[in-house]
Order: structure tokens, then C-alpha cells, then sequence
């Protein structure tokens, strides 16, 4: 983990579709300086039920309050297409960071 990772917060917002996570993502980019990881897939055994069949867990990164940002657009953003299932943000502090 480099030095920057360990003092960073991550924000992590599950949506239904990739889509939706496509467009969250780029609407939090935008409002804010975080930056991008990977996005998490998951098909889950109740797909059928759900408004879409697929789960995608955007993640962003940066400062707390880029990362806090971020994840209001992206919420924002979900929400007005197919909806947010949950979101969470872990703001790690130097004193924190490696536990």
C-alpha cells in the first residue's frame, strides 16, 4: 500500500446496473477531485427481483471531503436513474491508517 493510499478516504457506493455505476462515477469525478478504483460486480441469487440484475460497487478515492463530495453526485445521480442499494465511507486518519 503506498504512502498516499494509507492516508486517504474511500467512498463506496453500490448501484444497480453498470450504467448507472458508469454515470455516478463520472458525476462525482466531476464534483470533486477523487480518483477511481476498480469496479466491484456481483450478481446476487435474488437478481431477478431487483430493478436491475446486477450490483456495481463504485469506489472513489482522496480526501475526506473530495471523497464525501463525490459520493453526494454520485448518489445524486443514481438515485435519479435506477437507485443506490447502500454507500459507505471510510475517511482514514494518519493514526489509523495500516490497522
Amino acid at each position: 500500500m503506498g504512502e498516499q493510499t494509507k492516508h486517504e478516504a474511500v467512498g463506496l457506493l453500490e448501484v444497480y446496473g453498470l450504467v448507472c455505476a458508469f454515470l455516478a462515477a463520472d458525476a462525482g469525478c466531476k464534483a470533486a477531485n477523487v480518483r477511481l478504483e476498480v469496479f466491484d460486480k456481483n450478481k446476487p441469487a435474488n437478481a431477478d427481483a431487483l430493478p436491475v440484475p446486477l450490483l456495481v460497487t463504485v469506489k472513489f478515492r482522496g480526501s475526506v471531503a473530495a471523497v464525501e463530495a463525490a459520493m453526494e453526485a454520485g448518489e445524486a445521480a443514481a438515485k435519479s436513474l435506477t437507485g443506490v442499494v447502500q454507500r459507505q465511507l471510510c475517511g482514514c486518519g494518519g493514526s489509523h491508517a495500516g490497522r
